[in-house]
């Protein structure tokens, strides 16, 4: 049995004193015991102690190319535009490349204050379309990064087959992504049974590796296509996550007012069996009736305030979401910014902007802003990972951050007040010391023991991306 001692620990029910953690061989949390005595020789934490956040949307590959489409490019930039850019980054990867980007951004990740990754991957085939020898090249790429790393990952294989509502041809620049619902359904097959061989064959951490779907877009796959994958899906797993991008762009509302008559939100709550298992990625723009309605479903909103500022998408109403009951978490998507504390601390001051108050993300049960926007996006980050990583509680993985009690931000302060210095006044050099998953420490004093090997081996990677680009 493992230990450690933590004399400041948020668990679910908030901050308390004294909390002992015990965990077994497989990573699992089965004793969190307040007010506790620190046993002879169980080591102590050196800060408060916080559950660590699941980073529930990710594109692995884009983080080669943040910020690099930082330019005007034509009169009037948008999502649209940077779309085209990121096709063009897109069709030059293969798996090496994609490997060694995916490593390098999970080992930032890992420092960053994240433990579980939900990948949407859908770079699958060769640049002209065909796929590769082993058809799961690009999905065993990114789980082979992920063990290196040594984050958990929630593999979601992207189902992408149309360029626009109703089925419309793809395009060029899109031909490495699609697939038809059997391949995918084989994919998720192979896939599945390669996760649950690995299990078998180690007791160490069984819990790191899950497999969802991911239908990219209402206008990506056809209602068809949508109904048969998630009928084959339910076949195989019937508690697999199930993501999709929606609502994003209000040209992606509008376009599907003209192709169903309905918006994206609306549809998908009357055509498909959205519930718990569900996250509905950004959700930006939706009406009354859909905010209800989705939070309703249980599903969870997938929030990426970085990268939703980055391109522009707008704002999510996220105090109206939580006035429905809604359940969220946070992603980093295309990586823009690579931080868990710093993606609650755009969410908040977004609300700040557009409400013209403070505070905003405080609760009925926290008053504490931080506190309470971090309980939050773990409970949902765990729902939308389907892994059991909601918090300082028996029964999930003891996946959990350790402040760094010297920090200038944080030095003198109460636990609750570190925790908000963290999110808010850390000025991007991140008070985080250790990271532990599974009940294994990945970061010590802040640092990755992999960290120069995979910046290394991203840089070659993006660079050689880059040339003649």
């Amino acid at each position: 049995m493992n230990a450690l001692f933590a004399p400041h620990a948020l668990l679910p029910s908030g901050w308390a004193r004294d909390v002992l953690l015990r965990w077994d061989a497989t990573g699992a949390l089965v004793e969190v015991s307040a007010g506790a005595a620190c046993p002879p020789g169980t080591p102590r934490a050196a800060g408060p102690l916080v559950p660590a956040l699941p980073n529930l949307h990710s594109h692995a590959f884009q983080r080669g190319f943040a910020g690099l489409t930082e330019f005007r490019g034509q009169a009037q930039d948008s999502f649209w535009s940077w779309r085209e850019l990121m096709y063009r980054f897109a069709g030059r990867l293969t798996p090496e490349s994609l490997e060694q980007i995916a490593t390098g951004l999970y080992v930032e990740m890992l420092e960053a204050g994240y433990t579980q990754v939900c990948e949407f991957q859908y770079v699958h085939h060769q640049p002209d379309g065909r796929p590769y020898a082993h058809d799961a090249a690009m999905c065993q790429a990114v789980l082979r990064a992920a063990r290196t790393a040594g984050i958990g990952i929630t593999l979601l294989p992207v189902l992408y087959q149309a360029s626009g509502f109703g089925g419309q041809a793809p395009s060029q620049g899109q031909r490495r992504f699609i697939r038809s619902t059997a391949s995918m359904l084989s994919l998720l097959e192979q896939t599945l049974a390669e996760i649950s061989r690995r299990k078998a064959d180690s007791t160490q951490n069984p819990s790191l590796e899950r497999l969802g779907l991911a239908p990219h877009s209402l206008r990506a796959v056809t209602p068809q296509a949508l109904a048969e994958a998630l009928a084959g899906l339910h076949a195989l797993d019937a508690s697999a996550p199930v993501h999709i991008h929606i609502a994003e762009q209000t040209k992606e509302v509008d376009d599907c007012l003209a192709w169903s008559g309905q918006r994206p939100v609306e549809w998908l709550l009357d055509h498909a069996p959205v519930d718990a298992r569900w996250c509905l990625v950004h959700a930006t723009h939706m009406s009354e009736a859909e905010y209800a309605r989705a939070a309703a479903s249980g599903a969870v909103a997938g929030l990426c305030p970085s990268t939703e500022a980055n391109l522009g998408d707008g704002v999510f109403d996220f105090v109206r979401w939580r006035c429905h009951g809604g359940r969220w978490g946070i992603g980093s998507d295309s990586h823009a910014t690579v931080d868990a504390a710093e993606e609650l601390l755009l969410l908040e001051y977004g609300q700040r902007l557009t409400r013209r108050q403070r505070n905003v993300g405080a609760s009925a049960e926290q008053s504490d802003v931080a506190t309470a926007l971090w309980l939050q996006a773990v409970a949902g980050g765990a729902q939308a990972a389907g892994a059991p990583i909601a918090g300082l509680a028996a029964g999930q993985r003891a996946d959990f951050v350790v402040l760094d009690a010297a920090h200038p931000a944080l030095a003198g302060l109460p636990p609750e007040q570190s925790l908000a210095a963290h999110v808010f006044a850390s000025s991007r050099s991140r008070a985080i010391d250790q990271v532990w998953v599974a009940g294994r420490c990945v970061v010590q004093a802040g640092r990755h023991a992999a960290r120069d090997d995979a910046r290394a081996s991203f840089a070659q990677a993006r660079a050689g991306l880059l040339a003649d680009a």
